[in-house]
């Protein structure tokens, strides 16, 4: 590495030299750490041709050490990088028992075979799922209704993440008839997540950002104690 850092990289400990000694090379702990960086390091527009040379020359590294990088990154991080914003799932917690809830007639489960009313049980439970952006916890929370083996989720609107979500699934006719005070703008999200430090997103962030949650808020572990809490219910 040289000593010239005009964009504060962070410093990595090279693992040797590739075999032409052309480059160096770094663990694939590091490798990510570079391949980030590519993405999350803030650099002025003015600078942005001068910054992948600097960060080549930075860390002695090539073309194909970022290549590498990024193929290690897509295999082994636990986080996805969406327009410059890493973001990561974090820990899920039930925060309240499961209440069994009342169906409508109009509800009411059809067998598709005998059409005969096969009586199926409806519940909500209160959920909490972390994300982080940035390395910043922002919580998300949800009221998860299971309706036989399906499920949705009503998410509420009191965290930057949560009110990002109703900011994109809010429609037009919603945002008409409601009261403007009540709504979101792209200004006022990108001030509260200036507040935790957090840099501004533009739509096309926000839209993959809450892709990224709606695939995420439930996981194989989450189904695991789900399954266990239905299963003590019936």
């Amino acid at each position: 590495m040289t000593n010239n850092n005009p964009f504060n990289l962070v410093p990595l400990q090279p693992t040797g030299r590739n075999e032409t000694d052309t480059a160096n090379t770094y663990s694939p702990e590091d490798m990510i750490k570079i391949y980030e960086q590519q993405f999350l390091t803030q650099v002025p527009e003015e600078k942005l041709t001068e910054f992948l040379p600097a960060l080549k020359g930075f860390y002695d590294i090539d073309n194909n050490t970022l290549d590498i990088s990024a193929i290690i990154f897509e295999a082994e991080a636990d986080s996805c990088i969406i327009y410059n914003h890493k973001v990561k799932v974090g820990s899920y917690k039930i925060l309240e028992g499961l209440v069994k809830e009342e169906l409508a007639e109009d509800e009411v489960y059809k067998d598709s075979e005998g059409h005969e009313d096969k009586e199926v049980q409806a519940y909500t439970l209160e959920c909490r799922r972390a994300f982080f952006i940035n390395d910043i916890e922002i919580p998300y929370n949800f009221n998860l209704f299971i309706y036989g083996d399906g499920y949705s989720t009503l998410t509420k609107r009191e965290t930057v993440l949560e009110k990002i979500y109703w900011f994109v699934h809010d429609g037009f006719e919603e945002n008409v008839l409601s009261n403007p005070e009540d709504q979101e703008s792209l200004a006022s999200i990108n001030e509260q997540l200036a507040s935790l430090g957090i840099r501004e997103m533009d739509l096309t962030t926000i839209h993959e950002l809450v892709d990224y949650v709606e695939d995420s808020i439930i996981d194989d572990a989450m189904v695991e104690a789900l399954n266990k809490l239905l299963d003590a219910a019936e």
